[in-house]
């Protein structure tokens, strides 16, 4: 089966990909956000194709996943087939609803003709999306192995962009908890975090970082800290979590059912988070078995097997 996508979510779509179909992404002059083509950062296999929008029109397709609102009239231009009348089509929702939540309107709302795929039941609860069918399948993480070692007493954190989406993500939150733990911030634009935010350097580090090297520096990390506020569920917590990193994070959105009591702390209260870091800091053994509970939970839930299952069961359905 040939499956059309664009490159949107890099760590998202690492783990699509692995299943047993071809994925057509497109590329355009200068890769931009329409035509990324391949990732540069992330293993992809050789069933991912890239294919500019003029070969798109030569080409067959079995299903189309949609992620942005435009996509579905570029695939129209570019495929020449009307996404869910002429060909079968999905759209993906990575993200929790913004504005007026909870009568945020899902922009594919009402319709029937296309499936929204939510990736955490809070998505789905807390967007409208009309008559348009709606199902989750949560994500699934390529394991990259209980690297955890803790060696290094600080904390890691991983967002991008902190300083533009700031609230969004718990930035203003940093300089609390660096008080608790030297902070090592990691993801795009995070360097000269620590002056921005009026953190002395030595609490506070930013560096942006290609995947494969991330997962190894988080994991000489002792805790991972998780200071979001209002997104999706953050792959970086669950990858956190396949490394064997105890978890202190605020219990928001889909946090409090991803991260069982024995994976480590969630609250929504930053002073008991403050404590719990400081807590993994002062006690490497307690860390360390936090760690594996949090690894044996996230396989069990957020294994790359079961969600590749689940979106063949949905593939089929659709394309039937």
């Amino acid at each position: 089966m040939r499956i059309l996508l664009w490159h949107v979510h890099g760590s998202w779509t690492t783990a699509f990909v692995q299943g047993p179909h071809t994925y057509v992404v497109p590329v355009t002059p200068g890769r931009g956000p329409d035509g990324l083509g391949r990732a540069a950062t992330f293993d992809w296999p050789e069933s991912v194709v890239e294919l500019s929008p003029e070969q798109l029109r030569a080409t067959d397709v079995d299903l189309v996943v949609l992620q942005r609102p435009h996509e579905a009239e570029l695939a129209r231009q570019w495929l020449g087939r009307r996404p869910g009348h002429d060909v079968p089509a999905v759209y993906l929702e990575h993200n929790a609803p913004g504005g007026p939540v909870p009568d945020a309107r899902h922009p594919a709302a009402d319709r029937p003709e296309l499936t929204i795929v939510h990736v955490t039941h809070f998505n789905r609860l807390m967007w409208d999306c009309g008559a348009t069918p709606a199902t989750v399948i949560e994500h699934g993480i390529v394991d990259p192995g209980p690297l955890w070692t803790g060696r290094l007493p600080r904390a890691a954190v991983v967002v991008n962009e902190p300083l533009r989406r700031g609230r969004t993500t718990g930035t203003d939150l940093l300089p609390y908890f660096s008080g608790a733990a030297p902070l090592d911030v990691f993801g795009m634009g995070t360097e000269g975090l620590a002056g921005r935010l009026g953190i002395p350097a030595e609490r506070c580090h930013g560096q942006e970082l290609v995947q494969s090297a991330l997962h190894r520096e988080m994991a000489e990390r002792r805790v991972y800290l998780h200071p979001v506020r209002w997104t999706s569920l953050g792959l970086s917590l669950l990858e956190a979590m396949h490394l064997g990193m105890p978890v202190v994070a605020l219990a928001t959105t889909e946090v409090a059912e991803a991260v069982p009591a024995r994976a480590g702390v969630v609250s929504h209260r930053p002073d008991v988070l403050h404590d719990a870091v400081r807590g993994f800091l002062a006690d490497p053994a307690r860390a360390r078995e936090t760690g594996r509970a949090a690894r044996a939970a996230a396989l069990a839930r957020y294994g790359l097997q079961r969600f590749l299952d689940d979106w063949e069961c949905l593939i089929k359905e659709v394309t039937r």
